[in-house]
């Protein structure tokens, strides 16, 4: 059998091949100016020196550094620089992804090159939406370090699977979080009979020293950079006082598709969307319960299913804190990780028509999300230059692009500052300004005096006009921005002119009462 490094090779080849032919076809097609551009304006602002958390609303810092590093050595700032740094990113979780099933065919002697393909396939396909690639590299990451872990429990290893767990949480706190719980379950596992390496308490002991020395990023950020410990505070304190990670969203489970309101074919969809979310949680359930009795009677596992059973149950959490097809998307890799794995053991009777089927399942559950297939289909994409590069993207975010530009030409002139609330932070990545609110994305209501200091900021800056999107997100009306963020929104009616000639009733748009023309 080949060693293991042909294999990372060509496993290697793969992903870039396929992200390759992905980002080609893709790459300059949709533009998100909410979720998007709320990692590509914190990119931008880490270029110009600011720190997330600390100078504007952000995601843990890791996703902004690594944008903002590839794109400083790209020379540009624009939306597919960004993009460039995501498809890297992607690579490498692919990558991960695809070596763990070709190697363990491998070691099976079932190892097939078409199905390595097919493997690479449904992992690419579930890679969606392209803003949230970095946390689905993440899950990836975790899979082969836990996988690492189990191959052979040194101390050595358990702390090398610790230091990249703390790394995983400099990108994303709540990543370290699953691979915490996941790395207990899989310590708990190999204590279990154990046949070699320390045990648990110096185990977990060698893992913990690891964690705190891949966090070290985040530790001296807290200790260098005046601010940032009591904006990194102030971001925990919030996740209780909101009490949750996220605005949820009813589970889409497949005895809820209104069959009678809705064409064949998204009914279809609706029911293989509801099965995946079922099988996050059988999955879990049953994996661990069969790794756990498989090493009661000291049979082999494969180390990367282990992996995959152990974060199953927290991944699944990521997907239904709100049970959307995205956030199934960024849970969902233990599972499919797992099912692949089991697969590529299995004789071909059952490999090939099982896979196939896997196959098929997600291309019917998730094409339609990727922003190649929504040009596609819709055939009305049309061509808007964005930060110098052509985008197709539809005719509603270019209307609200040309709508934005048209703003800042009248009322915001010459760089000045202007307001973009509560969803559109890519307006000003778009715009190259910089925001007068350090809540660049408003979702959760506000204290009183957070508001306050929200209005300081704004007087301030001095912003030439406000928009403010007034829709009920979720259809929730009290999550309207003049319920969520009163004060703000008072500031805004009080300090500004509304404008009657926009284009869409869900578009305010004031402008500055000290504006002249």
């Amino acid at each position: 059998m080949k060693n293991k490094r042909y294999y990372a090779l060509n496993s290697f080849a793969l992903s870039v091949f396929i992200v390759s032919i992905l980002f080609i076809w893709q790459g300059n097609k949709g533009f998100n100016i909410g979720d998007e551009g709320f990692l590509w304006y914190g990119a931008q602002r880490v270029l110009v020196g600011e720190v997330p958390i600390r100078d504007f609303m952000a995601y843990d810092p890791g996703r902004y550094y690594w944008s903002a590093a590839l794109m400083y050595g790209f020379g540009d700032n624009g939306i597919m620089a960004l993009r460039l740094a995501v498809a890297a990113f992607q690579v490498i979780g692919l990558f991960i992804g695809v070596f763990l099933v070709s190697w363990s065919s491998a070691v099976e002697n079932k190892r097939s090159p078409l199905y390595t393909v097919l493997v690479a396939l449904i992992l690419v396909m579930w890679m969606f939406p392209r803003h949230k690639i970095f946390d689905i590299s993440l899950s990836l990451l975790q899979i082969g370090v836990l996988a690492f872990l189990i191959e052979n429990p040194t101390t050595r290893r358990y702390f090398i699977s610790g230091f990249f767990i703390g790394l995983v949480a400099v990108f994303g706190r709540n990543h370290g979080m699953y691979g915490s719980a996941g790395s207990l379950g899989v310590m708990l596992w190999l204590s279990i009979k154990r046949e070699k390496g320390p045990y648990f308490v110096k185990g977990f002991l060698a893992w913990s020293v690891g964690v705190v020395v891949g966090f070290i990023p985040i530790l001296l950020m807290v200790v260098a950079v005046p601010g940032f410990f009591t904006a990194f505070l102030e971001s925990v304190k919030f996740l209780f006082e909101v009490k949750e990670t996220n605005l949820p969203l009813p589970i889409p489970w497949p005895w809820t598709v209104n069959f009678a309101a809705v064409s064949s074919i998204d009914a279809a969809r609706g029911v293989l969307v509801g099965l995946f979310f079922i099988a996050t949680l059988v999955f879990g359930c049953l994996t661990i319960a069969w790794v756990l009795l498989q090493k009661f009677k000291k049979r082999p596992v494969t180390p990367a299913l282990v992996a995959t059973a152990f974060l199953s149950l927290p991944y699944a959490h990521y997907a239904f804190s709100r049970a959307d097809v995205g956030h199934l998307a960024q849970g969902i890799f233990p599972l499919l990780m797992g099912c692949l794995l089991l697969l590529s053991a299995k004789a071909a009777r059952v490999k090939w028509p099982f896979t196939a089927a896997l196959c098929a399942g997600s291309l019917g559950a998730v094409h339609i999300y990727h922003p190649g297939w929504q040009c596609h289909l819709s055939k009305q994409c049309v061509t808007v230059e964005v930060s110098g590069n052509n985008l197709q993207i539809t005719p509603d975010v270019a209307g609200s692009i040309a709508l934005l530009r048209r703003l800042a030409e009248q009322y915001a002139p010459n760089g000045q500052s202007f307001i973009a609330t509560p969803f559109w932070p890519g307006a000003y990545a778009l715009l190259e300004r910089r925001s007068p609110m350090w809540e660049i994305y408003a979702l959760f209501p506000r204290s009183e005096a957070f508001e306050k200091m929200e209005i300081d900021r704004i007087q301030a800056a001095g912003p030439g006009f406000a928009l403010v999107l007034d829709i009920p997100l979720d259809g929730r009306d009290e999550l309207r921005f003049k319920n969520t963020h009163p004060l703000a929104n008072q500031y805004i009616m009080d300090n500004f002119i509304l404008l009657s000639d926009t284009p869409n009733q869900v578009y305010q748009v004031y402008k500055s009462k000290y504006f002249y023309q």
